[in-house]
C-alpha cells in the first residue's frame, strides 16, 4: 500500500492559480483559503484523482486538518469536506463542525440499504478565531481525535468503519456537501488524508502545534515565491489587518502583522509576533513631570493597580488601610479617575488584576482579620451584567502582602505572599493552580518565606521564574531573597541574593538585556551589639549574565526605605521610578525618576516630592502618559502627567 499523504486541498487548486470561489487570507501570520458558497460544485474533484490504483477508501487512515473557525451559530453545522457519490445525496465520508462539537460521518454499505453513522466528539471548542490542527485517526470501531497535539479524545462505536468502501464515481467536495447550506465559513490551510496508522506521532513534533504541517498547497506556504523579474507576487493574498487605538495592547503571535496607533505619541507600530516595531513615529522625550490630579482615597493607600477591562474602560484599584469604608475602584472618565465601586477590605495591601480565558478577576491581599476573626484574602470576578466586581473565592492567608498571577504551559496560577502568622515571620507562602473543572484555585505548592512582601513572575525564553522579596526573619532584615525556576512541574531554587528588607522586585528588559531591580527598605539587625537601624541604604539592579546563568549586580542606587520600583518608557528612552518612603526622620521624601543612560546605567533625572510613597503605576491613555503614586501616610494619592517634547 502506498502510504504517501493524499493532499485533498491541493487537488482543488489548479496549477498556477486559484479555483473559482476561493480566496487567500493571511491571519496571525498564517495563510488559509476562504471558500464561497455560491458554487459548491466548483470546489470538488473526482476521487479517482487521489485513488489511482484502487477504488476503495482505506480501512485505516488519519485525516489532518488545519483550520480557523469563526463563530458558528447554534444549531448550525458547517462541513469541512465530504466524499459523495454522484448519483446519491448521501455522504460517504465527511467531517463537519457544530458549536463545541465535531462530527465524523461515514456510510456503512454492509447494512441493507446502507446506513449513515455519526461519530460525535463533544466539547471540541474551536470557535475562538485561532488556528487549530486536528488529527482524526480511524481504525475499525475506534476513532481518536487530537486537537493541537493535546490529549486525544477516544470514541468507540458499534458500527465499524467499512472495510471496503467503494469510491467509484464519487467526488470530494471542499467545505460543503454539494449544496450552499452548511458551507464552511472559516479558513482552511491543510486537509490531508494519510492511509495507514495514527498520524499523531508524525505530526506532533513541532513547537507550534496549532499550525503543524504535513502538506499544504504552494499558494499557502509561508514564504511567497520570489519573482524572477519585477513582476508582482505569483500568489496574491489578503490579510485581516486591524489597527488598535489607545494604550499599548499585547503583542504575541496572535497579534502578528497587526497595527497599533498611539495617538498621544503620534506613532504607528507593527507587531512582529513579540514586540511592537515602530513604522512611523514622532520620537518623544520626557521633558518634565506635572501634577495632574489629586486623588482623594478612602484612607491611606498601601498599593494601587491600574488595569483595562476591554470594551469597558481604564480603572485603578486602591488598597486602603481602614474598614470601613474599605478599598475603592476608580474609573478613568473624561480624563480623570472618578469613584466607581467600594469593596470591603481589611487593611488591604495590594490588588492584582488578571484574566483566565474570558473571565476577569481582581484579587485583594488582606493583612488583617475581618469582624468575625476570620483571615482570608478574596478573589473578585467581573460581572458583565452588573458591570461590577463580585465575590468569587475566599482563600485563607496570613497577613497577605501581595498576589501574583501568571500562566505556565497553558495553566493559570496565583501566588500569595504570606507575611507572618502571629509573631512568626518564617512561614509558607502558597502557589495556587486554577482547576478548570471546578472553576477554583487549589493549592499547588508551598514555598518557605521570611516576612515576605512581594512575588515577581517573569519569563526568559522558554523558562519561567518566580522571585520572592524576603523582608524580615524575626531578628534581621539582612536576609536572602530567592529566585525560583519552573522545572518538572514545580518551582525550584535558582539563585539567592542578599537583600535588606526587600519590599519589591521589578523585572524589565532594555533591548536584549534583562534586569531585575530590588527595593531595599530597611537595614535592621537586633543581634548586633548596638542594634543597627538604617533607612538610607542602597537598592540594587541586577543583570542576567547568560554565560554564568545567573543575575549579577549591575548598579547600586541610594534609596530611602524604598518600597517599589516601576519601569516605563517614553519614546526610545527607558526609566525607573523608585518609591522612597522614609529617610529615618520624615515621610516627606523625594522619589526619583532615573533615566537609562547606557554605559552610565541609570542616572537621576527628576526628583518628585512624595509623602510616604508606597507604590507607583505607569499607564497610558489617548491623552498621554501618566504616573500614579499611592501614599501610605495620607488619604491622598496623586496622578502625575509626563510632559514630552
Amino acid at each position: 500500500t502506498d502510504l504517501r499523504p493524499l493532499d485533498i486541498l491541493s487537488e482543488v487548486v489548479p496549477a498556477g492559480g486559484l479555483a473559482s470561489g476561493m480566496r487567500v487570507f493571511q491571519v496571525q501570520g498564517v495563510r488559509g483559503f476562504q471558500l464561497a458558497a455560491s458554487r459548491p460544485r466548483a470546489l470538488g474533484f473526482p476521487a479517482s484523482r487521489l485513488f489511482i490504483h484502487c477504488d476503495r477508501f482505506p480501512e485505516e487512515f488519519s485525516i489532518i486538518v488545519t483550520l480557523r473557525v469563526l463563530s458558528v451559530p447554534a444549531k448550525r453545522n458547517e462541513y469541512v469536506f465530504t466524499l459523495m457519490a454522484e448519483e446519491s445525496p448521501s455522504v460517504l465520508v465527511g467531517l463537519r463542525y457544530a458549536p463545541d462539537k465535531l462530527h465524523f460521518l461515514f456510510w456503512s454499505q454492509e447494512r441493507t440499504g446502507g446506513w449513515q453513522t455519526y461519530v460525535t466528539f463533544p466539547n471540541v471548542s474551536l470557535s475562538d478565531n485561532q488556528w487549530h490542527t486536528l488529527v482524526l485517526a480511524v481504525s475499525g470501531q475506534s476513532f481518536s481525535l487530537t486537537v493541537d497535539c493535546s490529549l486525544p479524545k477516544d470514541v468507540v462505536v458499534e458500527t465499524p468503519f467499512p472495510a471496503s468502501l467503494s469510491v467509484k464515481r464519487a467526488s470530494f467536495y471542499l467545505g460543503n456537501r454539494r449544496r450552499r447550506k452548511g458551507v464552511f465559513t472559516g479558513l482552511l490551510r491543510q486537509l490531508v488524508l494519510l492511509p495507514g496508522a495514527d498520524a499523531t506521532p508524525r505530526m506532533c513534533t513541532a513547537m507550534n502545534f496549532k499550525v503543524v504541517t504535513l502538506s499544504v498547497p504552494t499558494v499557502l506556504q509561508d514564504l511567497p515565491v520570489k519573482p524572477a523579474t519585477n513582476e508582482v507576487l505569483k500568489y496574491p493574498y489578503e490579510t485581516d489587518t486591524k489597527v488598535t487605538l489607545g494604550s499599548r495592547p499585547p503583542c504575541t503571535k496572535q497579534e502578528k502583522a497587526q497595527f497599533w496607533f498611539n495617538a498621544s505619541w503620534r506613532g504607528l507600530y507593527l507587531c512582529n509576533g513579540s514586540a511592537w516595531i515602530s513604522m512611523l513615529e514622532v520620537k518623544q522625550r520626557l521633558d518634565y513631570v506635572e501634577e495632574y490630579q489629586n486623588l482623594v482615597t478612602n484612607s491611606e493607600t498601601m498599593g494601587v493597580e491600574v488595569f483595562t477591562i476591554p470594551k469597558v474602560g481604564l480603572f485603578a484599584a486602591t488598597a486602603n488601610r481602614y474598614t470601613p469604608p474599605g478599598s475603592a475602584i476608580y474609573k478613568w472618565t473624561d480624563g480623570k479617575f472618578v469613584p466607581y465601586q467600594n469593596i470591603p477590605t481589611y487593611q488591604a495591601q495590594s490588588w492584582k488584576y488578571f484574566t483566565i480565558g474570558k473571565k476577569i478577576f481582581l484579587a485583594v491581599a488582606n493583612f488583617e482579620q475581618n469582624d468575625r476573626g476570620q483571615e482570608f484574602s478574596v478573589i473578585y470576578k467581573w460581572s458583565r451584567r452588573k458591570e461590577k466586581f463580585i465575590t468569587y473565592q475566599r482563600i485563607t492567608t496570613h497577613s497577605a502582602r501581595d498576589w501574583e498571577a501568571f500562566v505556565i504551559e497553558g495553566e493559570a496560577f496565583l501566588a500569595v505572599v504570606n507575611h507572618r502568622e502571629g509573631n512568626n515571620h518564617n512561614i509558607d507562602s502558597v502557589i495556587y493552580r486554577w482547576n478548570p473543572r471546578t472553576g477554583l484555585f487549589e493549592t499547588n505548592q508551598t514555598i518557605p518565606t521570611s516576612g515576605a512582601y512581594d512575588w515577581e513572575f517573569f519569563t526568559i525564553g522558554p523558562y519561567s521564574f518566580l522571585a520572592v522579596a524576603n523582608t524580615f526573619n524575626g531578628t534581621s532584615t539582612k536576609i536572602y531573597s530567592h529566585i525560583y525556576i519552573w522545572l518538572s512541574g514545580s518551582f525550584q531554587l535558582f539563585q539567592s541574593i542578599l537583600t535588606f528588607g526587600a519590599a519589591d522586585w521589578e523585572v524589565f528588559s532594555i533591548g536584549d538585556r534583562v534586569f531585575l531591580a530590588v527595593a531595599n527598605s530597611h537595614s535592621y539587625d537586633s543581634g548586633m551589639p548596638a542594634p543597627s537601624n538604617f533607612y538610607a541604604i542602597n537598592s540594587s539592579i541586577y543583570e542576567l549574565n547568560i554565560t554564568a546563568q545567573m543575575f549579577v549586580k549591575f548598579q547600586d542606587l541610594l534609596t530611602y526605605s524604598a518600597l517599589d520600583w516601576e519601569f516605563f518608557s517614553v519614546g526610545d528612552d527607558s526609566f525607573l521610578v523608585v518609591a522612597n518612603s522614609f529617610d529615618g526622620f520624615t515621610f516627606s521624601v523625594n522619589s526619583i525618576i532615573y533615566r537609562w543612560q547606557g554605559y552610565e546605567g541609570f542616572v537621576a533625572a527628576h526628583h518628585l516630592p512624595t509623602v510616604g510613597c508606597r507604590d507607583w503605576e505607569a499607564f497610558h491613555t489617548i491623552e498621554g502618559s501618566y504616573l500614579l503614586y499611592s501614599s501610605a501616610k495620607e488619604p491622598l494619592s496623586k496622578v502625575l502627567k509626563l510632559k514630552t517634547t
